[in-house]
Order: structure tokens, then sequence, then C-alpha cells
């Protein structure tokens, strides 16, 4: 039986004279648990006291109504449409509907979420957007036409800070604890001001070299060409045949990688410099992958001189396995097939 016929019930034994106990008693008796509390029958009872006749239930100003027609489908679709940024609660005290019907629509029917925005290193132009899409395209192709070449051939390079003492993330400094115990305190810190520079350039089989800017230097044009041809023979001591292959040189546009003089110097290397677009670090296996892994290895670690950083870098990188290095040249196979996917947009993952 609805409510509407259990409602009838209570009205009909009502007026026989039935006291609300007796109803309910009588009610258990025949309809056992589909029968309604001894509560509700009193309510009701007390309804049909003060002369009213109907089983509905009252009408009651701002109460939710069904959210489940097309209408209203309609007109949620096209609040969320005009303002991202909406919230379920002021939805529903707009449309005058329950919180749960909102968000069903939202989630069931309309199959949206709501996501926090993601940080990204700038606004991309329609001109950038494009560059990036080109260059994905062009490097995936190569790369799908012989993969294992491709890799055979690859080389990436970047420079990282690496800070004698860098701050835990939140998530690191996440404890176990028991339900009536004080949530543990993290007093805020800050990364601290001794660093050390580190250029790394690395392949899908490890690290082919890391040079360390010395204090007082700077890294510029020449300092760089001086690096590549230190690369050079750190290829031909620990990849041999690789400089015959043609070495594939992966860097971003930082001045110093495109100066006149870094330029000239890979080409007598004889190495080729594939095309990178600017402000893309999501298309940088070093700002991507490598680097985030060796600082949150480092995090929270307290280094007391740049011989300690520099030691903890090259005890980081020298544990990892081939498979480690290789996982992160892999990934530029789906990063550089999303970034077209996405029309040059940033890649998440």
């Amino acid at each position: 039986m609805d409510k509407k016929e259990l409602r009838a019930v209570i009205k009909y034994l009502h007026k026989k004279g039935m006291k609300p106990k007796e109803i309910h008693e009588d009610m258990v008796k025949t309809l056992d648990e589909d029968s309604p509390s001894a509560s509700t029958v009193k309510k009701w009872v007390a309804h049909f006291k003060r002369g009213n006749e109907s089983t509905d239930d009252d009408a009651r100003s701002g109460r939710p109504k069904s959210a489940t027609t097309d209408d209203q489908v309609e007109a949620i679709h096209r609040m969320v449409m005009n303002d991202r940024r909406v919230t379920v609660q002021h939805i529903a005290n707009t449309m005058a509907i329950s919180v749960g019907s909102v968000h069903a629509v939202l989630t069931d029917i309309l199959g949206m979420s709501k996501l926090s925005a993601r940080w990204v290193p700038r606004m991309l132009t329609a001109d950038q957007k494009l560059n990036r899409l080109e260059i994905s395209r062009e490097l995936l192709a190569r790369f799908q036409s012989d993969p294992a070449k491709f890799l055979r051939r690859f080389v990436t390079q970047d420079e990282t800070w690496v800070h004698h003492f860098d701050p835990e993330s939140k998530q690191q400094s996440k404890q176990w604890k028991h339900a009536g115990s004080p949530p543990p305190k993290k007093f805020k810190r800050v990364a601290s001001v001794g660093k050390v520079m580190a250029s790394v350039f690395w392949d899908s089989e490890g690290v082919l070299m890391i040079d360390y800017l010395q204090k007082g230097q700077t890294i510029n044009g020449a300092y760089y060409a001086s690096e590549l041809r230190q690369l050079k023979e750190a290829i031909k001591t620990k990849r041999r045949g690789k400089l015959r292959d043609g070495v594939l040189l992966l860097q971003d546009n930082a001045p110093v990688h495109t100066a006149q003089v870094a330029v000239a110097e890979a080409e007598r290397c004889g190495f080729e410099l594939l095309p990178h677009a600017p402000y893309s670090p999501d298309l940088a296996p070093s700002d991507f992958y490598l680097f985030p892994k060796l600082k949150s290895d480092l995090r929270g670690r307290r280094f007391h001189s740049d011989d300690d950083v520099i030691n903890a870098v090259e005890g980081y990188l020298g544990a990892q396995d081939a498979t480690f290095f290789q996982e992160g040249i892999a990934k530029l196979e789906h990063r550089w097939t999303k970034c077209i996917e996405v029309q040059g947009d940033y890649v998440e993952k």
C-alpha cells in the first residue's frame, strides 16, 4: 500500500471512532511490517480531527520539488553553462528543488563533475597552441616510424635548482592517528637559500652526465657549449654507437640553449636539436618526470653543504635502474598524443 492508501485507512478507522492507539494496533495486526508507525497514525488522526479531508501532504512554502522534468534539467544545464563555478546549493535555492535532486541531474543525467582549476605555466595564445600541436605531430610521427631507433638516438637535458633544505609536501607529512588523538601539527617552513644548480643529461638507459654550477659562475651560451662538448665525450664512453647513429637532443628554449655559440657547438658535436615549443614543461621529460621524482625523494632532508646536496642527487639517480629512465622517456609518446588530442593545450598526465 502506498502512503495515500494508508492515510485513507487511518481516516476510515478514525471516522469509526477508533483512537490512534487502537488504529495503530489494528493496522499492525493486518499489515504487519507495512503498517505506519504509531507517531504517523497519531499525526494523521490529528490532521483529520482538524477537519482536513485530504490525504495529500500539506503544501509547504519552499519545499523541494523533484528535478526530473526535461525543463528542469535544461534549466540546470543552462545555469551551469552560464557560470561554471555555480554551487549546487545556489541552483537548488534558485530552482526550489532539493540539493540531492540537483546533484543527481548534474552527475547522472548531464554527466558533469566539478573539479578544481589546475595550475598551468601560462595562458597559451592560439599561435602557441598551434606551435605545440605541430611540434607534437612532428615528433610523434618520427617516434612512431621507428620507436627503437628513436629511443636509441634520444638524449634530453635540463637544469634545476636543488636546495639544501626543501620542506616536505603536505602529502608526505600525513600520519596515522587514533580516532581520539589530536591531529598532527606542522610548522610552516620555506626552502633554504643555499642551493645547487644541476644540469642533467640523460636518455632511456640512465644519466649520461651531470654538471654542477660552481659558485660565482653563471650559465651562458659559452658555458652551455662547453657542457655539450663534455656530453659528447660522455656518450663516447657510456653509449658506444650512439654518436654514429646521430644524437637527437631535446632541450627547452632557454636563452643559453638557443644562443648562437651553443647551437653551433651542438652542430659541431653532430647533435640534431629536436624542436621544443616555448612554455612547454609538460612536454619535457626532466620537468614532468625526472626532477619531480628527484625532489620528492630529497624533500624534508637537510643538507649542510653543496657537496651533501651533490652526493644526495647522485645517490638517488645512481640507484635507479634502466627501467626508471625508460619509463620517463616512454611517457613522451602519450604526451605528444594527448597534446594533439587537446589541440595544443597543456597536458596534465
